[in-house]
């Protein structure tokens, strides 16, 4: 049995189809197939079932796939040792980022990061939180930038900052008048919302139904991006909640929609998170130290109430 075929399972796994997977793995179809042959011959069990289409595991194959992912990971770690080791901090490097949060930070760190660390070839995907938490557990992400608490056993959370919610309320609207916003103020009958699968949605959702016991779901409008809330709430359909970061590269002429919260300003909790297994441990220092750099200049708010992310 070795690593190299155990990361073959992995790829026909995850593919469903030999062809794919000794693609991916930069092999010819035949010697995928026989080293896997080799390894089921050497167990005297069948990994996968052939006869379905697509191809599936069968049930000791699953159990083979977990344990084989724990292997494979584990093997990476004999590298990390020496680069650790080396003081190497290089490689590549496969970065998730939450679409709320992809636009405004990213720009902020990515160049700077690069510079300090050129060896590092980071590859970034924007993604929801769900498809993050799926790709670090099938180890198709090293690293991701989320909202949280997410309170996962398998998924280790290191906190970069806390941005605070803005509200943006156009001059039609009940509470423009207001200076300062009370969080008791908001009622999710006249709020713009991102559309179901965003986790800033549901810390809004969280954030109102803590002071409005009894409110009924009823949005108007649901939207993909927060630059569509905002064009949405100046046609006078309701107001919208910011993340802070967002309001930085607003128009002049929304700026005098923007209305901040009395202390305890709501917050989110934005973190770097990783597999437990801790796998470059080197580059996520790195990107974090960088990050949390950077974002101090931009954001001064101390007096914040985390508002979780989490459904509820």
């Amino acid at each position: 049995m070795t690593i190299t075929q155990l990361s073959y399972v992995l790829a026909v796994a995850e593919h469903q189809n030999f062809t794919k997977a000794a693609e991916k793995c930069f092999v010819t179809q035949p010697t995928l197939s026989m080293q896997i042959q080799k390894l089921e011959d050497q167990l005297d069990i069948l990994i996968f079932d052939r006869s379905k289409k697509p191809i599936e595991l069968t049930d000791v194959g699953r159990k083979i796939v977990t344990q084989a992912r724990n292997i494979v990971n584990e093997s990476y770690r004999i590298q990390d040792i020496v680069d650790q080791q080396k003081g190497f901090i290089g490689g590549e490097f496969k970065l998730g980022i939450i679409p709320t949060i992809m636009p405004t930070l990213l720009p902020m760190f990515l160049k700077s990061f690069i510079k300090k660390h050129p060896k590092v070839k980071l590859k970034i995907e924007e993604l929801t939180t769900d498809e993050i938490i799926s790709r670090i557990n099938d180890g198709h992400l090293d690293a991701a930038i989320v909202s949280t608490p997410l309170e996962l056993d398998t998924i280790k959370e290191r906190v970069l900052f806390y941005e605070p919610f803005v509200s943006y309320i156009p001059s039609s609207h009940r509470l423009h008048q207001n200076i300062k916003i009370e969080v008791s103020d908001l009622d999710l009958n006249d709020m713009l919302l991102l559309e179901d699968g965003h986790c800033f949605r549901d810390g809004v959702i969280n954030l109102c139904k803590a002071f409005k016991k009894n409110t009924e779901e009823k949005f108007q409008i649901e939207s993909g991006s927060i630059e569509t809330l905002i064009k949405l709430s100046n046609e006078g359909l309701g107001m919208t909640l910011l993340p802070y970061l967002h309001t930085l590269d607003i128009k002049e002429n929304e700026k005098q929609n923007l209305h901040y919260f009395k202390d305890p300003t709501p917050a989110r909790e934005v973190s770097i998170i990783y597999h437990k297994s801790e796998l470059k441990m080197q580059i996520i220092e790195a990107l974090q130290s960088v990050i949390s750099g950077i974002i101090r200049g931009a954001i001064a708010f101390q007096n914040v109430e985390i508002i979780s992310p989490l459904a509820k």
